[in-house]
């Protein structure tokens, strides 16, 4: 029986709310994956929720490196490394010293830039975290920015994001580095009422759509859902415009399923009844 992919997940973990690490593991599962963890930091809940002075947060930077010290001396080989929110400029500069020690030839790359949203940076993000956000991102296979991000990648005011094909193209061409490698820009709409992503594919150099209709409300891990989903995908062995379709659509299919059973929209999309699906 052939082993299951290892995928090396990089990512924050909330305790309440569903998002980064409360997503990435489930997801990819029930797609086939082991995932080996490394987290960047332990929230009590995600940060869309309400401020409390209760809120907890434990900044797990200094627990990174021997963590993945042991792992090497477990032996860790790793088919993906996968790597989403980090809250630091010296975060973002140990993914790469990760990235140095344990990427293989064969090893997939996956960077998902997450910087901001709605036309903004984050809070905590920093015209230098942002920069060196970009020198991460431009050691990936791949990289999943949505509008913002790619906006910010590109040192573009995001009043300049594109609406139509030609335009997204041009960015996606841009943000592939002269296609040294794929990207998939989220949060793309081509219709009104229809939102999904744009693709650009370094293997091949094609550039392909995926859209679904738009359902109403902010549905926090959505990113996290899509970059998943798409990550499994390919791991599977399928191209990057079938994996976007996929995740396209399964976040579509999660976001309507959540407004049918009618749960707050602040918890995240509701998606463990739909896990079967990813497992054919």
């Amino acid at each position: 029986m052939k082993q299951a992919p290892q995928v090396a997940a990089i990512h924050d973990l909330s305790g309440y709310g569903r998002c980064s690490m409360t997503v990435v593991l489930p997801v990819l599962s029930a797609m086939g994956n082991r995932c080996s963890t490394l987290l960047t930091a332990y929230l009590s809940a995600h940060t869309a929720y309400p401020p409390s002075p209760r809120a907890q947060f434990l900044d797990l930077t200094g627990r990174m490196e021997p963590t993945w010290t042991h792992w090497k001396e477990l032996g860790a080989r790793f088919d993906a490394i996968y790597s989403g929110f980090l809250g630091s400029v010296q975060q973002i500069d140990l993914l790469r010293t990760f990235l140095h020690t344990f990427r293989r030839a064969d090893t997939l790359v996956l960077v998902d830039p997450v910087m901001g949203d709605h036309g903004k940076p984050y809070a905590t993000y920093t015209p230098e975290m942002c920069q060196r956000m970009g020198l991460l991102a431009a050691e990936a296979d791949l990289i999943t920015p949505n509008l913002t991000e790619a906006a910010l990648l590109l040192e573009e005011p995001y009043s300049a994001a594109p609406s139509g094909k030609e335009a997204t193209r041009r960015w996606l061409e841009r943000l592939s580095r002269d296609g040294t490698r794929s990207v998939v820009i989220t949060g793309v709409s081509l219709a009104p009422g229809q939102v999904g992503a744009g693709c650009l594919d370094r293997e091949t150099g094609a550039v392909s759509f995926a859209q679904a209709p738009e359902i109403p409300g902010h549905f926090p891990g959505t990113g996290d859902l899509f970059a998943s989903v798409l990550l499994g995908e390919l791991l599977r062995g399928k191209i990057l415009e079938h994996a976007s379709a996929r995740a396209v659509d399964f976040v579509e299919r999660c976001a309507a399923h959540t407004l049918d059973l009618g749960t707050p929209l602040l918890d995240g999309v509701e998606f463990e009844g739909l896990l079967g699906e990813l497992m054919a």
